[in-house]
């Protein structure tokens, strides 16, 4: 029985083989490797600090580009590693090393998959750093806390694929939950992977806050926008914007009610306000929120093609019924489905631990076919 089985395994490593090259030649492996040698060689040269912006840009690019090609060079190393394996393991007729063979190999496809994902990558703003807002709908304790679960949904996303986050706003809900938070995710790809989950989050469960344990169908929305430092196309004037300063409170830390650091910018021509209130200073709490801003007023000229920021007007994101991109079913039975794609599994708690690849894999694809629903 275990020789047959190694049979199979052996043809599932020979035909992974010309897999992980189409899979170099897609991330183009040989032109990353080009440049990050000239990168290497920028960083030698004398005065290469000298213009901190200019050597802290060559640093991220070469950084990311070290990182794509080690990710393909573990795949292939891993590939010949198990092959090896089977080998060994074919010939002894041995069921432990076959046990091993099977746990490796379902985690090698696990990787090929992860990466096969970001050749499905190509927008303008892919592989910038994502900005992640999230706002509870109406319906008090319920829908707060539903938005701290889709917070943590999403920060153990990032913890899980060694991405760092960092807190730019948080606002506590009353009784638990959270009312609205913000959150930058660094990392390759981030906006690229995320934007699929810009939309309304539906949640159905029996509410720990009803003392009847009633059923209850809460509502929580969330924008994905990417991360700019400067992009020309936006023009941002000082007189369109309106500053408030005010005193931090929430999970700032001990300092927030010390100063008045806290800092929401509205964008008069749109009406859009943005905050942050996470950083000790106020001029880094004023740049996280021209961050968020830019990234706002970006995601609207690309919605509505418009020419110039004047041109724009607010969209307002309807948090209710209907209106749901995900439902989370936690009761009578588990499910959680993608109403765009159609992608559904029934391993909820997988998928408030972070584990949203198939999600994101399946809107990828379909977008990339052209087979999404609108």
């Amino acid at each position: 029985m275990a020789l047959i089985e190694y049979d199979s395994y052996k043809q599932k490593l020979r035909e992974l083989g010309p897999e992980l090259e189409k899979l170099a030649a897609a991330l183009d492996i040989e032109s990353a490797k080009q440049e990050a040698a000239r990168l290497e060689d920028e960083t030698a040269q004398d005065g290469f600090w000298n213009d901190l912006e200019r050597s802290q840009k060559v640093q991220m690019r070469l950084k990311q580009l070290q990182n794509k090609i080690q990710r393909q060079e573990k795949l292939v190393s891993s590939w010949e590693d198990l092959t090896t394996l089977c080998e060994m393991g074919q010939e002894e007729d041995d069921a432990d090393i076959l046990e091993e063979l099977k746990t490796e190999f379902a985690q090698l496809e696990e990787k090929v998959e992860e990466t096969r994902m970001t050749t499905l990558l190509s927008g303008e703003y892919d592989n910038s750093n994502a900005i992640l807002q999230f706002h509870a709908g109406a319906g008090g304790t319920e829908a707060q806390d539903w938005a701290q679960m889709l917070y943590r949904m999403y920060t153990r996303w990032a913890e899980r694929h060694g991405f760092v986050y960092k807190i730019l706003d948080y606002e506590e809900g009353d009784e638990a939950g959270i009312k609205s938070a913000a959150i930058s995710i660094e990392g390759e790809n981030a906006y690229g992977l995320l934007k699929s989950e810009n939309g309304v989050h539906r949640l159905v469960r029996v509410s720990p806050f009803d003392a009847n344990a009633r059923r209850q169908t809460s509502f929580a929305a969330i924008e994905v926008m990417p991360e700019l430092e400067n992009d020309d196309s936006i023009e941002i004037r000082e007189e369109d914007i309106e500053m408030q300063v005010y005193r931090a409170s929430g999970a700032g830390g001990q300092h927030v009610n010390k100063t008045s650091s806290a800092v929401r910018l509205t964008h008069k021509p749109t009406g859009i306000v943005v905050a942050s209130q996470q950083e000790r200073s106020q001029f880094q709490n004023k740049d996280n929120c021209m961050k968020m801003l830019r990234a706002k007023l970006l995601e609207l000229k690309a919605q509505q093609h418009a020419e110039k920021i004047s041109d724009i007007k607010g969209v307002q994101l309807k948090i209710e019924w209907g209106s749901q991109i995900r439902s989370y079913v936690f009761m009578p039975y588990q499910m959680v489905k993608d109403t765009r794609t159609g992608y559904e599994t029934g391993n909820i708690d997988n998928v408030m631990d972070g584990d949203l690849d198939g999600f994101l894999n399946a809107y990828l694809t379909q977008l990339a076919t052209g087979e999404l629903k609108k």
